[in-house]
């Protein structure tokens, strides 16, 4: 895949049978469709269609960045502010292939999921993970 952040050639990473397109010059991570909510689902970190569902319908952000086109159908992504995430901005797919994030922002997702999450050792387990892979 190419980064739809910087146009460098992203990695497959793999986690718990889950794989991720990370860009190891920019620091983004490409979730397909459905990986998302399956690695939130892993980590106890609440049910993630519904995660999803509230990105995928939430209000463009506004802000000047530019749009970033989808690495699979090449549309431009919607700028989309994480609901209790306000600093967070993530990149959306309009035909929901998929969600970009920027270096650094999987890591402060987990993050703020994980002091939520019921089940915190295997948040941790996640957010480990996250930390040493996706570190920007």
């Amino acid at each position: 895949m190419i980064c739809p952040a910087c146009g460098k050639d992203a990695l497959i990473v793999e986690f718990e049978e889950t794989e991720l397109d990370y860009c190891p010059a920019c620091g983004g991570v490409w979730f397909d469709a459905g990986e998302l909510e399956l690695m939130l689902e892993k980590a106890g970190l609440g049910d993630g269609r519904n995660f999803l569902a509230g990105v995928m319908g939430g209000p463009e952000a506004k802000i000047i960045e530019k749009k970033r086109r989808c690495p699979v159908c090449r549309h431009k992504m919607k700028k989309v502010t994480m609901v209790d995430e306000k600093n967070l901005v993530t990149d959306v797919c309009p035909d929901e292939h998929g969600i970009w994030f920027d270096g650094g922002e999987v890591h402060s997702l987990v993050q703020a999921l994980a002091e939520k999450a019921p089940k915190k050792q295997e948040a941790q387990k996640v957010l480990g993970y996250i930390r040493d892979m996706f570190k920007f």
